[in-house]
């Protein structure tokens, strides 16, 4: 069930993703060697505090599961593609670090992450940031009204693997709005016939659709993840570097809006 919001919606999905980038900012100013990724938490709920604003990603699902999320970010270090914990772990010279998190602004979601190095970082590193980051801005610019959400899988991984990536096949784009995950599901490749092993639907994108994009890229020339026994840090099974981006943004007749800027 996908549905498509209104103006006011999208108004309101627009002010969320305005304090997701403004934790974004202020988290990016602290990240340095030495920094602990508890630290980077605690600028974010100081940021979501002062616009009074909320983590949809805190006790994630819900206080009923036996595992729910204990922060409003995820913290995620080389090989953790996503999930990662924030804790005691401090920061080196060299790391590559991803930085999930969302906010609650008036019922609506905003969603949106990064990746950065943490002080002087690999060419290879920077190489991998920076084709994530380029396969995120495709996979928007493929979100035309019209056009088909696997239009969309299908140009993130087409970049991604000719620059010898690989497509995390797990985890995938998804519908925001006044839940965090909705419908559609957008995942970041899209199958050939002989490898329907998971079923994924394509949707006609049409104005009013809100969704987040979020390319997972390994460094590595496997895709396959694992996750570890804290129950949410997910992690390349071969220890190879990650990336993650992904912006909120809404289908309008005059091309994709990106909700998750200033």
């Amino acid at each position: 069930m996908i549905h498509l919001k209104s103006p006011v919606e999208i108004m309101y999905m627009r002010e969320a993703g305005r304090i997701v980038a403004r934790v974004h900012d202020a988290v990016r100013e602290k990240v340095r060697p030495g920094v602990t990724t508890l630290e980077l938490t605690q600028v974010a709920d100081e940021v979501l505090r002062k616009h009074n604003s909320t983590s949809p990603f805190m006790n994630y699902p819900d206080r009923t599961r036996k595992y729910p999320f204990p922060a409003s970010i995820t913290v995620s270090v080389n090989e953790e593609l996503v999930h990662g914990i924030p804790g005691a772990r401090a920061l080196e010279e060299g790391d590559v670090v991803s930085i999930d998190c969302g906010a609650y602004y008036k019922g609506y979601v905003g969603d949106a992450a990064f990746t950065m190095g943490v002080g002087r970082i690999s060419a290879e590193a920077q190489r991998l940031i920076d084709v994530t980051q380029k396969a995120l801005e495709i996979g928007i610019g493929a979100c035309v009204a019209g056009c088909e959400t696997r239009d969309v899988s299908k140009s993130i991984q087409r970049y991604v693997e000719a620059q010898g990536f690989s497509v995390v096949r797990e985890y995938c784009g998804h519908g925001v709005g006044k839940q965090m995950h909705e419908d559609p599901q957008i995942p970041n490749w899209w199958p050939t016939t002989r490898q329907r092993t998971q079923v994924w639907q394509s949707a006609i994108m049409k104005p009013g659709m809100t969704f987040a994009l979020e390319p997972m890229v390994i460094a590595g020339s496997s895709p396959d993840v694992k996750e570890l026994s804290d129950h949410w840090t997910v992690v390349s099974k071969d220890g190879s570097l990650c990336a993650h981006q992904e912006h909120t943004i809404a289908i309008t007749e005059d091309g994709p809006l990106i909700l998750t800027l200033l």
